[in-house]
């Protein structure tokens, strides 16, 4: 079983940016499409952005577009959220996922597999 570790989350400013970093630590990843998903207490868990096993695929939220962009590193098995122009809606926690059964996944998460534990965000007004 893959196992994911998130990073980079923390407190900003709104209008401010983070990026957060998913790492699978002694295990390779490079074969899944990775995911990024949010979700706030009480509510259900969110899509936020995809990428697919090359990197020449993305997919995103319309709440996220044109300010999150996904990416991936896969000789340092790493996938990135960067985030700008952040605001209070997106405070919430993040979570990194892997698909490692299904070859292109929809924006759900019930088509990945595989998560970590999340890293929270929070943006202050």
């Amino acid at each position: 079983q893959v196992r994911l570790v998130e990073s980079g989350g923390g407190l900003v400013q709104a209008g401010g940016s983070l990026r957060l970093s998913c790492a699978a630590p002694g295990r390779t990843f490079i074969r899944y499409p990775m995911g990024w998903f949010r979700q706030a207490p009480g509510k259900e868990r969110e899509f936020v952005a995809a990428i697919t096993v090359s990197g020449g695929r993305t997919n995103y939220a319309d709440s996220v577009k044109g300010r999150f962009t996904i990416s991936r590193d896969n000789g340092e098995n790493t996938v990135y959220l960067q985030m700008i122009s952040l605001n209070t809606e997106d405070t919430t926690v993040y979570y990194c996922a892997a698909a490692i059964r299904v070859v292109d996944p929809g924006p759900v998460d019930y088509e990945y597999n595989c998560w970590g534990k999340g890293t929270q965000v929070t943006v202050a007004s």
